[in-house]
């Protein structure tokens, strides 16, 4: 059985699943600021109905994307998000990615505070310094520490971005991030997952390549 396939060179496809995204997207008008992270959290996922559950705060892309320029560095809750985020991309803005979920120093925090390592993990991330970027795209109990921590005035991230995946207190940990007044970029509902925190990190660094003037940069692309 002869089996025909759509022909698309590998430094193609990229842009090629990007045109089919849009054709499919129709006449649907997406904020232009916002559409490339809702198309390349598409890309990432296959899932068009990203285009209605992402949700971002008040100009939150400019902001995103002044503080990635002013050296931002990303903390994650899970090594797989921490991989898919283009490192040599951030580190050009003088960022680094971060992930505190296997460090000893939280485990133990975790064991003696009868918390989970991920909530650990944001109090670890909390006395960092310079501006945070917090990629939660696992564990709800990582947004529900930073809620808290930005609550008490302890915490003040340049973005959230909250889009865990699950069923136990996800959706309610998404909504607390929501009610705060942080920047952030929300997956609503249940859908989520390291690989989509990953994708609106990237997304977010590749307008900042565009805007500089850096070419594609397809090969060392991420998401």
């Amino acid at each position: 059985m002869k089996v025909t396939l759509e022909n698309v060179l590998p430094s193609e496809i990229e842009r090629r699943s990007f045109e089919i995204i849009t054709q499919e997207l129709g006449d649907r008008e997406l904020d232009p600021e916002q559409a490339p992270v809702i198309k390349r959290v598409i890309h990432t996922s296959a899932d068009f109905e990203y285009a209605d559950t992402l949700c971002f705060s008040e100009h939150v892309i400019e902001k995103a994307l002044d503080a990635i320029r002013n050296g931002a560095s990303i903390v994650t809750d899970t090594q797989m998000g921490r991989s898919g985020i283009n490192k040599k991309c951030l580190a050009g803005y003088g960022g680094q990615v971060y992930c505190f979920m296997g460090d000893e120093d939280v485990a133990e925090a975790a064991r003696k505070n009868g918390t989970t390592r991920a909530a650990a993990s944001i109090d670890k991330a909390a006395r960092m310094d310079g501006p945070l970027i917090f990629a939660v795209g696992n564990a709800p109990t990582a947004l529900v520490r930073l809620y808290e921590l930005i609550q008490d005035g302890v915490l003040s991230p340049a973005l959230v971005i909250g889009v865990p995946v699950g069923f136990v207190n996800v959706v309610q940990s998404k909504e607390l991030i929501m009610k705060t007044d942080v920047p952030y970029i929300v997956a609503r509902g249940r859908k989520g997952g390291s690989n989509v925190a990953a994708a609106v990190c990237n997304a977010l660094l590749y307008m900042l390549d565009e805007t500089r003037g850096m070419g594609n940069g397809q090969e060392q692309r991420q998401t």
